[in-house]
């Protein structure tokens, strides 16, 4: 098999294999109310099944990619492709909702072998720069297009069959990857890697569960809380010991010195603030698709597809000729820039604007995103040597999840405070379904199906307001810190060539 067959058909299995999880993360979000009737779960039962998949896929990546570097990306991959088949179809006809909640853990588990493997196996397979940047571009915005197609995948099966279908997908697009990936990857590992640190696993687990759980329940309950400052503590004091532990191991888990090199820490740092600005905006405009202006699910879902279809654009098709004609560190500025503008753009939306003013602005936000992500991506991926990429990119992902995790704390907080503090309810709602109300939009509908018409008719109409000027004020925030971030990658990566040498192991331990 020639080499340009074996390259291309790496990166079509390594896609194919990203954009499962993609799908299956966002499609959930339609599941909820079927299998909400179906398994009766607590509304702390629905948080952990919504929730198990991101908790441990997070704490797994750096684990993850250390293993791939270590036994080699093919294998890891190969392995991720079974079990996350089986745990799909065990969470597809999960009777009970324990075992719903166990089996996403399981899925999360097996997600996190996924991406740093296929990451690393496309660093391989493209040696050239530019079509490196390509790969890396056109894979990450098939990433993002794949989370805009979870809702109307999920909104279309949903019509037609019932809740676990939406996992059962899942299985034959694996056994096809394991197929493929069986005959045509090449196996990517450190030749030297050294043993698995087993202290150093658990240490690394647990401080990025400790923080994004803090995080998360600082969203939900807010910050002021003995559930945030413990977890959160916990986790900070994880991570600290386990860096520690890496400088003092001659193989570490992750190699810490990687952050003395401004072309990585630059652009890890880039993803997570530029993750921070973009992922509540997904959640914001579904929310205000399905509740806002009373869209169905399905229609919610096609309605968010330009954001992700001009990721794809800023990805694939603009970053790389821009990377020659501006260099890295302007791209992503101007990238994140053109973000901003999108984000500002929304500032003009409300409950009677026409949607095709809405298609600029995702336009907008997702070309740019694309641009700036795409750089980064590939700045991580070429800094570092061959064998470590694989613990690279887990790092990359792992500050991914935490800017993300992080924005969705803060942002849906500005949200929810702006709501709370412009709804205007009429005087004639009773104290207890006015409090009820102030919670949510959702729970203010929900409210108002139990008033008068005339009052039920005010109460939504003032929580649409109140929801859309909450919308805007988290929507300025995403633009505000968007345009930051472009300063921030003006100045760490200024001094990045636009072509990265071809970093080797020795360079590396001899730098250090």
């Amino acid at each position: 098999m020639d080499t340009s067959t074996r390259k291309w058909a790496t990166f079509t299995i390594c896609l194919l294999v990203a954009i499962v999880p993609n799908i299956d993360l966002t499609a959930l979000n339609q599941a909820v109310p079927h299998l909400s009737a179906d398994l009766r779960p607590s509304s702390t039962q629905i948080l952990w099944i919504a929730d198990a998949y991101g908790f441990v896929l997070a704490g797994l990546l750096i684990t993850m990619g250390g293993v791939g570097d270590r036994v080699g990306h093919k294998r890891l991959l190969l392995i991720g492709t079974v079990v996350f088949a089986a745990a799909s179809a065990l969470t597809a006809y999960a009777p009970t909702a324990e075992l719903l909640i166990a089996a996403r853990a399981l899925l999360g588990a097996a997600g996190a072998t996924l991406m740093p493997s296929c990451l690393s196996l496309i660093r391989r397979a493209f040696t050239d720069p530019k079509e490196r940047t390509m790969a890396v571009g056109a894979f990450g915005g098939a990433g993002g297009l794949a989370v805009g197609l979870g809702p109307v995948i999920g909104g279309a099966l949903l019509d037609r069959f019932w809740w676990g279908s939406v996992f059962m997908i899942n299985v034959p697009i694996m056994v096809v990857a394991f197929l493929a990936g069986s005959v045509f990857l090449t196996e990517s590992r450190n030749p030297v890697p050294g043993r698995l640190d087993l202290l150093s696993v658990p240490l690394s687990v647990a401080g990025v569960l400790g923080l994004v759980y803090a995080v998360k329940e600082a969203a939900a309950h807010g910050p002021d809380e003995i559930r945030v400052y413990v977890p959160a503590a916990a986790g900070a004091l994880a991570l600290a010991a386990f860096l520690v532990r890496q400088t003092r191991l001659d193989r570490p888990l992750i190699d810490v010195r990687l952050f003395r090199n401004p072309a990585f820490s630059g652009s890890v740092g880039t993803n997570m603030f530029a993750m921070f600005a973009l992922v509540a905006q997904s959640l914001i405009f579904s929310l205000f698709f399905q509740l806002a202006l009373g869209w169905s699910p399905l229609k919610a879902g096609l309605a968010g597809l330009p954001g992700a279809v001009g990721a794809v654009i800023g990805g694939a098709a603009l970053a790389p000729p821009l990377i020659t004609a501006l260099g890295r560190a302007r791209t992503v500025a101007a990238g994140m820039l053109v973000a901003a503008s999108g984000f500002t753009f929304f500032l003009t939306i409300g409950l009677n604007t026409s949607y095709w003013v809405m298609v600029a602005g995702m336009l907008m936000s997702g070309i740019g995103m694309g641009m700036g992500l795409t750089v980064t991506s590939d700045t991580v991926l070429a800094s570092v040597p061959k064998e470590r990429s694989g613990a690279a990119s887990a790092i990359s992902e792992t500050a991914t999840e935490l800017g993300g995790a992080l924005g969705m704390a803060v942002l849906g907080s500005v949200l929810n405070a702006v709501y709370r503090g412009v709804l205007d309810l009429p005087a004639t709602v009773p104290a207890p379904a006015a409090a009820t109300a102030r919670d949510s939009i959702g729970a203010a509908l929900q409210t108002a199906g139990n008033l008068p018409a005339d009052v039920a008719a005010q109460v939504g109409a003032a929580a649409r307001d109140a929801f859309v000027d909450g919308m805007h004020a988290a929507l300025l925030c995403s633009a505000v810190f968007a345009a930051l971030v472009a300063g921030f990658a003006l100045v760490t990566l200024r001094n990045v060539p636009k072509v990265i040498p071809e970093v080797e192991e020795p360079d590396l331990v001899t730098a250090a």
